[in-house]
């Protein structure tokens, strides 16, 4: 059975910059993974992930050119390094993974997520 751990989220201010990261523990051989975030009052939407092979990359519209999601080697490690920080970014953000090849989900299997507040 796959788990996820989040960490890195924090308060910040706007403009600037948090990484968070995933700990995938279990087999992940083959599995897409990314990240979630739920605002309060919003409903969770997307935000970004990578595929197994070839590390095919997927973000939403809102965060493209200021986020950047990777992988470790091994690829039981996932990154979301997030720059130019805004208040509307502000959002539990969750950890994500699947033996899919669409990127933009579904998902199954969750982290318990990690809490992101930007300051304006």
């Amino acid at each position: 059975q796959v788990q996820l751990v989040e960490s890195g989220g924090g308060l910040v201010q706007t403009g600037a910059s948090l990484r968070l990261s995933c700990v995938a523990s279990g087999d992940i051989s083959g599995w897409s993974m990314g990240w979630f975030r739920q605002a309060p009052g919003k409903e969770r939407e997307f935000v970004a992930a990578i595929s197994w092979a070839l590390g095919r990359t997927a973000y939403a519209d809102s965060v493209k050119g200021r986020f950047n999601i990777a992988r470790n080697s091994a690829k039981t490690t996932l990154y979301l390094q997030m720059d130019s920080l805004e208040p509307e970014d502000t959002a539990v953000y969750y950890c994500v993974a699947d033996s899919t090849n669409v990127l933009r989900g579904p998902y199954r299997t969750w982290g318990q997520g990690t809490q992101v507040t930007v300051s304006s």
